[in-house]
C-alpha cells in the first residue's frame, strides 16, 4: 500500500504529518471562531430584544 521512499521517508512522512497537523488547527480554530460568533449574536440580538420591549 505504501511505496518506498527510501532515504526520503522521514521528510515525506513529516511533511504529511506537518500538513495534517495544520489542517486540524485550522479546523479547530473555525469552530472556536465560530461558537464565538455565535454566542456574540445571541447577546446582541438578546440587547436587541431587550431594547424593543422596552420600548
Amino acid at each position: 500500500m505504501m511505496p518506498e521512499l527510501g532515504k526520503y521517508a522521514v521528510a515525506v512522512l513529516s511533511s504529511y504529518g506537518a500538513s495534517l497537523a495544520l489542517l486540524a488547527g485550522i479546523v479547530a480554530l473555525s469552530v472556536w471562531q465560530g461558537k464565538r460568533v455565535k454566542r456574540q449574536l445571541a447577546e446582541v440580538e438578546a440587547r436587541a430584544a431587550e431594547e424593543r420591549a422596552d420600548g
